[in-house]
């Protein structure tokens, strides 16, 4: 088990709050660290992973505010400086994600090229 010395993403507070909420009260959640990642596909090429998962081998882990983080070292390229961010309202609720890498970004915001 790697520890990163210098976070790649950051999150901000409501988006802490609503992970650990969700790290409490979603039995899929349970026992399980967040991972932050990306995955081939959607509109623009390249969409954000940000889900409860089990450690594998090589992940990097960070911890951020007593929330136990994971990510693949090949991803850290694409995520590095980010910040991730939860918006609670009633017309737009999700997290949302500014990506300093990104070269593109599609209108769902979940998608983007580098």
């Amino acid at each position: 088990m790697e520890m990163i010395a210098q976070l790649p993403v950051t999150f901000t507070a409501s988006a802490i709050a609503e992970l650990k909420r969700l790290l409490a009260e979603e039995p899929l959640a349970m026992g399980k660290q967040l991972r932050v990642g990306v995955k081939g596909g959607g509109c623009s090429g390249m969409t954000y992973v940000l889900d409860f998962d089990e450690p594998k081998e090589g992940d990097k882990h960070f911890d951020i505010e007593g929330l136990p983080c994971l990510i693949n070292p090949s991803h850290e390229i694409y995520l590095y400086g980010m910040e991730i961010h939860w918006e609670g309202g009633l017309n737009s609720r999700g997290f949302t994600f500014n990506n300093p890498n990104a070269s593109s970004t599609c209108g769902c915001g979940t998608s983007f090229a580098v």
